[in-house]
């Protein structure tokens, strides 16, 4: 089980944004459980509120732009990034401006700051979507690639080729995201020299130094070109170093260029708006790429969230009735759960065979018999203390109570002859036999009721 964090302290960062050239400071804020990352434009009235969610990208040159409702905000993918690598799920950002500052082209900096405002693990589960299918996107104009594959750890690998002699074929691998802050973080932006002057030309890079970002250089340049651009960026001297580089800077790594392109890609997929536990395998990638398949990613989200737990009848359950007889001290006709399909340590999956002969079923309704709603929610309860009891080695001596019920909704009639299928996960950590949940239970494809609910398990007398 692993907890939501955000940050302790307030903190601060200022510098020059690259494309708009403009002073900006990014504030860090303390955001409560579930929040997310979001960004506040200080500097316009009413102060809006921009989610860092996918649905709101809306160009992909040269960095990733969101804008909701004419609300502009641009290069975001380097504070994400730090973000996902720091695994803080909920912050407020504030900006001045449209854009944060560029600093060395990279993610260190707003690591390093995150850091100083101390992370700060809060009383809410992490939830992550796991990926369970390989998903695909391809863009045929680019040939980008990007494909998830289901794996127990969030890992990502990126391969580019941007047919250059100077840069040849690069890869780079991220094997768990623990790797980023030491590893990723630092790897810079960069572009090619010919690209350079396009740039300018067209108002972007305002904030381009060569000191955020590595140049590199396919021809050779003369020397007056190289004066001239010396001149351009307020540089005593500029060379072109043996590797085929503006001398202004040294690598930090010999694939520093895709490293980087990795760093974009964690970035850009946090607009999921959930960690991710799976593989990303990335062949030419891009903000554009990446961005369209962080949208893809958010449609899976949307059908897994609506999709009842796969049922096998014909796989052994986890407990039987036998089983689920010794850890629960209810017995018929009070026992309202006969199988557990899935038991972790902060989800349940549970089943009960609804039949005609239900002792309730003679006084409810004897002639349109429906199961009463007050022992659906007994029935998850059920399910759920099972989860509890899982936390301790003698469950037998144990009984559940009751503490709170809450956001209970019945959707749909549960009639004799149905299979109710119980989902619980928690909300937070279970301490000191508290367990807080949240459960959907199912009846076929259909949601028929949902709500949270929270127990406490105490020794018998």
């Amino acid at each position: 089980m692993e907890q939501q964090h955000s940050i302790k302290n307030e903190i601060s960062i200022s510098g020059i944004g690259l494309h708009t050239g403009n002073e900006a400071t990014l504030t860090f804020r303390p955001a409560p459980i579930d929040h997310g990352i979001c960004f506040k434009r200080i500097d316009l009235e009413g102060q809006p509120i921009i989610e860092a969610d996918a649905r709101y990208v809306t160009e992909t040159d040269r960095g990733t732009t969101l804008n909701k409702k004419g609300i502009k905000l641009q290069t975001i993918e380097h504070v994400l990034a730090a973000c996902a690598g720091l695994k803080i799920d909920n912050l407020l950002i504030e900006l001045n401006g449209e854009e944060p500052p560029i600093l060395d082209g990279s993610s260190i900096e707003f690591v390093k700051c995150l850091k100083k405002a101390i992370p700060q693990a809060q009383n809410a589960i992490r939830k992550y979507f796991v990926i369970t299918e390989e998903i695909n996107y391809e863009d045929p104009e680019t040939g980008s690639r990007i494909q998830a594959l289901p794996a127990d750890e969030y890992s990502v690998t990126v391969t580019i080729d941007y047919h250059s002699k100077v840069l040849g074929n690069q890869k780079a691998e991220l094997k768990t995201i623990d790797q980023f802050e030491t590893e990723f973080a630092d790897a810079r932006t960069f572009c090619f020299l010919h690209e350079l002057e396009l740039l300018l030309q067209h108002g972007l890079i305002k904030g381009g130094d060569l000191s955020n970002a590595i140049v590199y250089v396919e021809k050779v340049v003369e020397e007056k070109e190289l004066e001239r651009l010396a001149t351009l960026f307020n540089k005593e001297t500029i060379g072109v170093c043996k590797d085929g580089y503006l001398n202004n800077l040294a690598l930090h790594y010999p694939n520093e260029a895709a490293r980087h392109k990795l760093l974009d890609v964690i970035g850009d997929l946090m607009l999921i708006g959930t960690p991710i536990k799976g593989k990303i395998i990335a062949h030419k990638s891009g903000h554009g790429p990446n961005t369209t398949f962080a949208k893809i990613m958010k449609e899976v989200i949307k059908k897994q969230k609506n999709q009842p737990p796969h049922y096998d009848p014909n796989v052994v359950p986890v407990m039987d009735i036998h089983q689920i007889m010794d850890t629960l001290p209810h017995r018929p006709p009070f026992l309202l759960v006969d199988k557990i399909l899935e038991l972790s340590d902060s989800r349940v999956i549970g089943l009960k065979n609804v039949t005609m002969n239900e002792d309730f079923f003679n006084g409810h309704f004897p002639g349109a018999p429906v199961m009463p709603g007050v022992l659906q929610v007994e029935a998850m309860a059920q399910v759920g203390g099972i989860l509890v009891l899982n936390t301790v080695p003698d469950p037998e001596n144990y009984l559940t109570y009751f503490m709170k019920i809450d956001k209970v909704k019945f959707k749909h009639k549960v009639l004799p002859g149905d299979t109710l299928i119980f989902e619980l996960e928690l909300v937070s950590p279970i301490r000191r036999g508290i367990c807080h949940m949240y459960g959907r239970a199912f009846v076929g494809t259909k949601i028929v009721m949902e709500g949270e609910m929270m127990a406490q398990i105490a020794k018998k007398n």
